[in-house]
């Protein structure tokens, strides 16, 4: 506590970090800010900040500096988003407002190709997202990585991150107001992309198939997708069987690689 001002001195750095946020908020440098002040929330190793557009690839705020992207988040902002449980949440209307990536991810999400090939370089033992709706068709995604040195988020810290998401989301909102032409001019067209998973081995497999075979690569179990679909587990597993024979697979690795080269079909393609 301090002695003459009876304040304690982590309120007091709280509170310069806010006037500093709200500051910038009508200039390019707010994404910078944001990150000083939500490091006085809680700790983290790496933040990123993105925005959603339906038919669009995600547009990136902070850090915009392309030295600063790694090849795994430049090849998830090329194509491998489609996969991602943000991105599906954000699109599905489901995305809390704060949520860990274990609170929106699908069931056997770790276990998907996807997350050992793509996901799991970023060596995060914690990601944490925070949405914020910026207008009818867009949502801003700040995500927080936590590698192991620092361990999962503590509730203190999630508390905290929730006590002051009014003020995020507020001032957020009015940087996008004032910047966002500055940042749309950078939109790319998804075209063909965001139709790849519904589009995956069309004329080798049915609907149903290729339903379950999206289901599959986005990580949700068998289980799950029994739960989804309405069906048996049992139907469920005969579709499996039928989808590896059509695919001449065994694996989930497998299929994941086959997708991968549908993709880059998509996005070679002069329709795209």
């Amino acid at each position: 506590m301090n002695s003459i001002t009876g304040q304690d001195p982590q309120q007091v750095n709280w509170q310069k970090q806010l006037a500093s946020l709200i500051d910038h908020i009508r200039l390019r440098s707010f994404p910078n800010a944001l990150e000083e002040f939500l490091a006085s929330q809680c700790h983290f190793d790496s933040v990123l900040m993105l925005t959603f557009k339906k038919s669009l690839k995600p547009i990136v705020l902070h850090p915009t500096n392309q030295a600063e992207h790694s090849p795994t988040l430049r090849s998830y902002l090329k194509k491998e988003y489609i996969l991602d449980p943000l991105c599906t949440s954000i699109e599905q209307g489901t995305i809390p407002n704060i949520s860990r990536l274990s609170d929106i991810a699908p069931d056997s999400f770790e276990t998907t190709e996807y997350y050992q090939t793509c996901y799991k370089d970023f060596d995060f033992v914690d990601e944490i997202n925070i949405a914020i709706k910026l207008d009818n068709d867009v949502t801003c995604a700040i995500t927080i990585g936590r590698k192991s040195r620092l361990g999962t988020i503590t509730r203190a810290e999630l508390k905290r991150l929730n006590d002051v998401y009014p003020i995020i989301n507020s001032l957020v909102r009015q940087f996008w107001l004032s910047q966002s032409q500055e940042y749309v001019k950078y939109e790319t067209e998804a075209g063909a992309m965001k139709h790849a998973l519904s589009t995956f081995a069309n004329g080798v497999l049915t609907k149903r198939e290729q339903e379950i075979t999206a289901l599959i690569l986005q990580g949700h179990s068998s289980k799950a997708i029994a739960n989804q679909l309405n069906i048996s587990l049992g139907t469920v597993k005969v579709h499996r069987k039928n989808i590896h024979t059509r695919l001449n697979t065994s694996t989930q690795s497998e299929i994941f690689t086959l997708f991968l080269s549908h993709l880059n079909e998509l996005e070679s393609s002069p329709s795209t």
